[in-house]
């Protein structure tokens, strides 16, 4: 029998304090409606919780531009009226705009990616729990679809320092492009996105066509879907595609990104997913016992969000939760019913997926799948330092900053 698996937390109030504008569809708000769900069900009673450490400027440089993260670091809404040209070198502006403290919004919740990734790699949890990250379409030198930094990319570098082979699995309705593209010539990292494909949905890449490249060809793994995928198709597939991945792949740990904006009715999705099928990917996952590090993503019906997310913190601990939402701060949010279930008025899309098309996804992935050579190997090479901290003397900080409550 296998010891009940230790999961560290990470949240940082903070971070759902944020607002990227009053007719922007990701509220960083949800983030706290999560934790009070969390809360309220007594889950923090079973893990270990953690504030995040503000990732540096030199940690998010490991992936990202230096003369981006600093101008991330430098714009201010006050100023960007004086930097037009970068702000259109950086993508900056509509989807992604420049708002207050988006700099360390951005520290916060990569931060967290990459605390949690240290530490699984040093083995002092089995499952890191980071809600705040999963901002998968973020590039090494610009922002995209409401992604700053990449957190995802970076929580992979650090597992990358200790595990030969990293899997990264992704089910947003989006495809998660910035992911794929920093690891597509490489074997050492397999991406594995299911995605709505076609209709010009963002980013419109994701193409079961798209493999990779160079050493990293056939290692990554794109499953394009039509609208109104349901949970019986979607964990269907997803249960053969992935316990397939993981017997041929072998990877050392798992990174599962679980944006919840492939759940029935979200503003900007258009799958017919219920929290049950979202979440039987992430108890399927778990079953492999591998390390594992779980962010949120995308997901812009918050109250669902907050929903799936603790629904999916009681999976990881082996809890079932009472349907009936306890008493919290945000409680009249999940009126009229007030049940972890979502309510089932939600539109319900025609499922365009046919099992003919199903099933040739799956043939064509699998068929990619056997060219692979079994799990590659690396060269034995010294493991880089764990931590990058600046110089300065902890004494001289002044002990009363920070510790406002927002």
């Amino acid at each position: 029998m296998r010891p009940k698996d230790r999961i560290s937390y990470f949240y940082d109030g903070d971070v759902g304090s944020v607002y990227f504008g009053p007719n922007h569809p990701m509220k960083p708000h949800r983030l706290c409606m999560t934790h009070h769900l969390v809360l309220s069900y007594e889950l923090h009673t079973k893990m270990e919780i953690y504030r995040p450490h503000k990732a540096y400027p030199a940690e998010l440089a490991q992936f990202h531009s230096p003369d981006y993260v600093e101008f991330l670091h430098r714009i201010t809404p006050d100023t960007q009226h004086l930097f037009p040209n970068d702000l259109a070198k950086y993508n900056l502006g509509e989807d992604c705009p420049v708002f207050e403290n988006l700099f360390e919004f951005c520290q916060i919740y990569a931060g967290g990616t990459i605390d949690a990734a240290r530490r699984l790699n040093n083995q002092l949890c089995d499952i890191a729990i980071n809600w705040a990250g999963g901002l998968h379409h973020a590039k090494k030198c610009e922002a995209s679809g409401f992604c700053y930094i990449n957190d995802l990319v970076l929580g992979i570098l650090e597992l990358l320092k200790y595990h030969a082979r990293v899997l990264y699995i992704d089910i947003d309705v989006h495809h998660g492009d910035g992911v794929e593209e920093a690891f597509y010539f490489t074997d050492r990292v397999m991406t594995v996105s299911f995605h709505k494909f076609g209709d010009m949905f963002f980013p419109g890449t994701g193409d079961v066509k798209e493999i990779g490249g160079k050493e990293g060809k056939f290692y990554a793994i794109n499953v394009p879907l039509k609208d109104g995928i349901d949970d019986t198709s979607f964990t269907r597939l997803f249960k053969a595609i992935i316990s397939k991945v993981v017997e041929t792949y072998q990877p050392g740990a798992i990174v599962l990104q679980c944006g919840a904006d492939s759940l029935a009715g979200d503003r900007l999705g258009c799958f017919n997913l219920s929290i049950d099928g979202h979440s039987e990917c992430v108890r399927f996952v778990k079953k492999f016992n591998l390390p594992l590090l779980v962010t949120g993503g995308g997901g812009y019906t918050k109250e669902n969000v907050a929903r799936c997310w603790v629904v999916e913190t009681g999976v990881l601990l082996d809890t079932e939760l009472p349907n009936e939402i306890p008493e919290n701060e945000y409680f009249k949010y999940f009126a009229p019913d007030y049940s972890l279930k979502i309510p089932r008025g939600n539109i319900v899309l025609e499922n365009l997926n046919s099992k003919s098309y199903l099933s040739a996804i799956k043939v064509q992935v699998l068929e990619n799948l056997r060219n692979i050579q079994h799990a590659p190997s690396v060269q034995m090479q010294e493991v880089p330092p764990d931590f990058y901290i600046p110089d300065f003397d902890e004494d001289e900080q002044n002990p009363d900053e920070r510790m406002d409550r927002k």
